[in-house]
């Protein structure tokens, strides 16, 4: 046999392995929660449904750690302050932290209000209506890990809980008005994850990147960054993170971050003055003052993600439990520590398992990231929580870290448009000059802070006879130089799930619902 081929046949042998590995340690964690259900000692003939929706939650948990988590660290591994072992093993600590610490005890039933619990003639109804509604949301999240696309859990589960309402309850069930704020946030949280996002990259590039002396620019900017970034993680973690076992307004939550963070401030800036004085005065150097704020951005994520969206993965099933108990239904229902170890353990796998590509799609397969942007990104994704949660405006955090993602990609597609067009520029006024000459210019010019640039294209206007380019010449000229920093295959993949998530989940959701009544009727 040819050497190429065994090297062929290994590779592909290796391939099947890892993926018998991953569907194997999958597996075994459902079955182990299948034989502790089983020996719960429930009296109940609707135990049998309780240990089938533990099954799902587990299966839900897990394609909530593949999918979802990703935006938390992506960005980190993406821009190379992380690795993606360590990332993994940061978001899957302070995931499952963030569950059993600020999971909270109770966790609402009818997620978002969307449908009418009084519409739903029993509890046997209820039981059936919620296995539908998460076993369609964890499918619906598996295919789109399978595919490569980053899309929000809350979505699937609130796509599954209105299609499997409608089936169990009719058209007149669903709050058709709390559907409409939902399918608003598909733009509000991109679009302001986007804005939030580029206005911070763009004032880091003005205030350092732009600036002859890039190092002393860091030590006066970097620390109030870090100081701003204290401030807006603090409250969000107030606000999101531990909003379950202790609930502050606004006001108090600024002012508790606004204490932290003058604190940290005091800490951080000595040491980044010290380590800003051993770098060299270029770009790269004023990257490496941002990896430990990306680390501990992706951390604070990763455990308010655990404290706040862990209900997605448990909620349908303690609501299940609730109702297997009490024989009734309830907007609110508890959380057993059972249930909520199923879904920490479950997120932790299904990162450790199938995390990694969807890790990769956010951190580089959308734009080039470095620590300044994926900062920028965490920025993003703190701040945008707490506007929209002010506003009353229903957001998704994976919509606002991959619409931060686009948002610093696109700012750098304009800034790389407008350099092109002064050099275009710089060119057409030196067009019969020595060519060696204008390649001195445009080195200087490139070197130049953004004051120096906007003189030295003055000057060069003023001191040439030529006339201008026209609006029009520029535009085709930017044409021809375009460069495309942004993927746009990945915009459309990544859009299209997004608009079709609740839909496509509310549609399984109703196909399983009226299967599974099939089936359990006599």
């Amino acid at each position: 046999m040819d050497i190429n081929n065994l090297h062929h046949l290994e590779a592909a042998s290796a391939h099947g392995r890892k993926e018998f590995f991953r569907s194997g340690t999958a597996l075994l964690f459902i079955v182990g929660i299948m034989l502790y259900t089983s020996q719960m000692g429930i009296n109940s003939t609707d135990h049998i449904m309780l240990v089938v929706a533990a099954m799902i939650g587990g299966y839900m948990a897990m394609n909530i750690g593949a999918n979802d988590v990703a935006n938390n660290v992506g960005p980190a591994v993406g821009s190379n302050a992380l690795t993606m072992t360590g990332a993994i093993l940061i978001a899957i600590i302070f995931e499952a932290s963030g569950a059993l610490i600020a999971g909270g005890d109770v966790v609402s039933t009818i997620k978002k209000g969307i449908i009418d619990p009084s519409l739903i003639p029993s509890s046997e109804t209820f039981i059936w209506l919620m296995m539908a509604a998460l076993l369609a949301g964890a499918i619906w999240l598996n295919v789109a890990t399978v595919a490569g696309a980053p899309v929000s859990t809350t979505h699937s589960i609130v796509g599954g809980i209105l299609g499997a309402g409608v089936a169990a309850g009719g058209w007149e069930i669903a709050n058709w008005s709390q559907l409409g704020s939902i399918a608003s946030s598909w733009v509000i949280s991109p679009v302001l994850g986007g804005i939030i996002a580029a206005s911070f990259l763009y004032l880091i590039k003005r205030t350092i990147t732009y600036q002859d002396d890039m190092i002393s620019s860091a030590k006066r900017m970097v620390p109030l960054l870090v100081l701003f970034m204290t401030w807006a993680f603090s409250t969000y973690l107030m606000m999101k993170g531990f909003k379950k076992i202790w609930k502050v307004d606004l006001v108090t939550a600024l002012l508790i971050g606004a204490a932290v963070a003058s604190v940290i401030f005091l800490i951080v800036r000595p040491l980044i003055h010290r380590a800003a004085d051993r770098l060299k005065n270029d770009k790269d150097s004023v990257n490496s003052l941002f990896t430990v704020p990306l680390i501990f951005a992706a951390a604070l994520l990763s455990f308010a993600h655990g404290g706040n969206d862990v209900a997605n993965a448990v909620g349908p099933l303690a609501a299940i439990n609730d109702a297997v108990l009490s024989g009734g239904l309830a907007t609110k229902a508890p959380i057993p520590l059972w249930v909520m170890m199923i879904g920490a353990i479950g997120i932790a796998i299904g990162l450790a398992l199938y995390g990694p590509k969807l890790i990769r799609t956010v951190g580089s397969e959308i734009t080039e990231l470095d620590k300044m942007r994926a900062f920028c990104v965490a920025m993003a994704a703190a701040i945008t929580v707490i506007i929209a949660s002010q506003l009353g405006l229903p957001v998704s955090s994976t919509h606002i870290a991959v619409g931060g993602i686009f948002g610093v990609g696109f700012l750098r597609e304009f800034l790389k448009a407008s350099y092109t067009a002064m050099t275009i520029e710089i060119m057409h006024h030196h067009e019969n000059d020595n060519p060696e000459e204008v390649e001195a210019y445009l080195a200087e010019f490139g070197k130049a802070s953004i004051q120096t640039k906007g003189e030295m294209l003055k000057q060069l206007k003023t001191s040439s006879n030529k006339e201008h380019l026209s609006k029009h010449e520029r535009k085709e000229l930017r044409k021809v130089y375009k460069n495309e920093l942004v993927k746009r295959s990945a915009l459309l993949k990544i859009a299209a799930a997004w608009v079709i998530t609740v839909p496509a989940s509310a549609l399984m959701a109703a196909i399983i619902y009226f299967t599974i009544r099939g089936m359990m009727l006599p």
